[in-house]
């Protein structure tokens, strides 16, 4: 039997302000925006922790090379996390991480960057979160709110959309409701 997690998506807008208030009174300011960078853009904590101030100050768009795909990828950066960029940014110097170690002059890894979240989940008694959770809400809200699985797949880099549907929750979520009022 395997160690590993069900990570899901946050469903619902109670669940993420639920996420934020546990990291904000467990985890730090730099995890609260850590989280919300990546519940608004979707992508991986891979590509979030190693981002510096003048890669995301000012811009409309972020472009980066994924670390696990390697491949360029040109992301939006929506309004409103634009604004919470700038509140969080105000006084960083352009060549400085946006996710600080503590320790050294680098960024937090990806485990500390679990670890923030994890402190979360412990505090709100979830066992079904990791840092695939921001990425899956991200993908599971615009679905919902899109419902363009070809989008959604191709900025998650997925090869087929039922890669993508799986990934997000959102199979089961569908045939479930499919089959709630489901009376022969």
């Amino acid at each position: 039997m395997t160690n590993e997690k069900n990570v899901q998506p946050l469903r619902s807008a109670e669940e993420i302000a639920d996420m934020r208030w546990a990291l904000s009174r467990y985890a730090t300011a730099r995890d609260v925006f850590m989280f919300n960078f990546g519940i608004n853009t979707g992508l991986r904590v891979s590509d979030i922790v190693p981002l510096q101030v003048s890669d995301i100050r000012g811009k409309t768009h972020l472009t980066i090379k994924e670390q696990k795909t390697a491949k360029s990828k040109r992301f939006a950066i929506p309004k409103a996390l634009r604004q919470e960029i700038e509140e969080y940014t105000r006084g960083m110097d352009s060549g400085e991480y946006l996710f600080a170690s503590r320790k050294g002059n680098g960024y937090i890894s990806t485990t500390q960057a679990y670890r923030a979240l994890q402190k979360a989940a412990d505090a709100l008694g979830r066992n079904d979160i990791g840092t695939h959770t921001m990425r899956k809400t991200f993908g599971y809200h615009h679905y919902k709110r899109n419902k363009d699985v070809a989008m959604l797949q191709q900025l998650f880099n997925h090869a087929a959309p039922s890669i993508t549907l799986r990934y997000i929750g959102i199979t089961n979520d569908e045939i479930d409701a499919t089959l709630e009022d489901f009376s022969l």
